[in-house]
Order: C-alpha cells, then structure tokens, then sequence
C-alpha cells in the first residue's frame, strides 16, 4: 500500500520524472515545482517508506543537506495473471555473505557479524577464519569472493532463468557517498554483468543495522537476473549473455563470483549485506526458474 500511495500523488510522481533526471537537494526540488521545502520533506518521506527514494545528508553551501536519489529502476504490477499458466517450478536458495567458497581480497577489507567484528581489520588471513558463516557485512578494496550455489534441479529439468538479489556497495575508508565501483558478476566462470555503484553509503543508519556499528551503513539493492534473452540488473538489459551459455547441468553446483579487478576503471572495491545488517533483510538469494 505505502508503493501504491506514492503514485496516488501528481507531486510525487513529479519528483520521481525530476530524480530520473539527477539527485536532486530538498530545496531544489521545492523550487523545481514551487512548493515550500516542508512539503516536498512529507512527499520525500512517503517515497523513502516505500523504498522508491533513498537520502542521505550531504554537506553544502550552506550546511546539511538532504540529498534525494532513486532507489529503484524499474517496478512491475501484475493484476490478473493467466489463468491457463502453468506453475513455475525450480528452487531458491539464501547463501549467507560469509558463506563464500573462494577469494582474493586486498585491504581496506574485513567482515563483522551481528555483534562484533570478526578478526583483524585488512588483514586478509582473516578471510579463512573460520567464524567467517556467521558474518552479515563483508567488505574488500578490491579482488572477489566466490559462493557455490547448490543445484537441485532434477531429470530433465533445464533453467530458463538465473535471478540472484543482493545488498551490495562499493568499499571506501570508512565511508564515502561519492565513490563509484565498477562491480563485475560472473556465473559458472562467465562474466554476466559489470555494474557501476555510485558509492558507499554512510550517512545515514541502516535500518537492521547493528547499534554498535558505525561503518558503511548499507547497500543497494539489485537484482540480477540471466535468462533465454539475455542479462538483466533490475530489469536493464546489461549483456547478451543468455541462460544457454551458463551451462547449468542437473547436479551440477553452480559458481557466483563478485569481483572488483584492480584494473577496474573504478576500483572502489565491494561490500556486501546480509540480512541483520544494511537495509533489507536478506541473505543472497538465489532463484532458478525451469
């Protein structure tokens, strides 16, 4: 319902159309649509409850500011589904962030779980330890981690589709809003998808993140998704990699790597979010469709 709210108001479909664009500071979003700054603060915080906008304070000319950006790229409403399809089938699987199976990190990294940090900071031995399942936050300036997602497909079955979603940022000294990553994600050792994140984000609290922690707050979340027609990040079309060339073969473990070459364009590194850290309460989940 609170989605459904926001588009109820002309305002606020107004203020979506203008982030489109850029971010944009409470204050210039009032006089883009000549309103006072207290109004488009209400508007701005329906959009922020349905997760359509995020904010973050930002230092200005003329002290803090409320600086609005789009959390979301696409959204679909379904409202009558056909009645002669036939139910989809396959598995899903939530891999938790410290669950990871290979890596080569370089410093800054580190990881922490719901109520301490866990081992040295950057100081990638530590990548072994092997209280490493119980973390929620992992983090690397640059290098990969590699999960192994089961696979419980089953005869003849064969995937139409790979969907994983994650919470994920790039990796600064302590945090940085404006730092941009150039992500690469690769199944089944094929490169998919090589995403750019915008930054780090600390600024403001997450929201299951942990009181005691005052690092990189949370992520965002995107969802990636490999099928018949190619690779898609929340419904953007990122490759021609299609579903085929992954090769998913029945009993046949599958490879997830998240990388951040060093010979990246932007290196800004990665962090990753479980589901008691960050902004959404979720692992990495994996779903494969037949």
């Amino acid at each position: 319902m609170k989605v459904l709210e926001c588009f109820s108001s002309e305002t606020r479909v107004r203020i979506i159309e203008l982030l489109n664009e850029k971010p944009y500071n409470i204050g210039e979003l009032a006089e883009a649509l000549g309103m006072s700054s207290a109004i488009i603060t209400k508007h701005i915080q329906k959009l922020e409850e349905a997760r359509i906008v995020f904010t973050e304070n930002t230092v200005g000319k003329r002290g803090t500011q409320k600086r609005c950006s789009l959390n979301v790229e696409k959204m679909t409403l379904v409202l009558r589904t056909a009645e002669n399809k036939k139910p989809q089938s396959g598995f899903t699987v939530d891999l938790p962030v410290g669950q990871y199976t290979q890596y080569k990190v370089r410093p800054t990294c580190g990881m922490a779980s719901s109520v301490k940090r866990i081992g040295m900071m950057d100081d990638p031995r530590y990548f072994d330890d092997p209280e490493r399942t119980m973390a929620e936050h992992l983090w690397f300036a640059s290098g990969f981690v590699e999960y192994r997602i089961p696979n419980f497909l089953v005869g003849q079955e064969t995937a139409s589709c790979i969907t994983i979603s994650l919470e994920i940022c790039s990796e600064a000294p302590y945090y940085n809003d404006n730092w941009p990553s150039d992500i690469t994600f690769s199944i089944n050792n094929t490169v998919v998808a090589t995403w750019t994140c915008p930054g780090d984000f600390g600024s403001k609290r997450g929201q299951y993140t942990p009181e005691w922690w005052v690092d990189t707050q949370y992520g965002l979340l995107k969802v990636l998704s490999v099928t018949d027609e190619g690779t898609f990040i929340d419904g953007v079309r990122f490759s021609d990699v299609h579903i085929q060339q992954l090769h998913i073969k029945t009993g046949q473990e599958l490879l997830f790597r998240i990388a951040c070459p060093e010979s990246a364009a932007n290196c800004g590194g990665v962090s990753l979010f479980g589901k008691n850290f960050g902004n959404y309460p979720q692992d990495i989940r994996v779903t494969v469709s037949v």
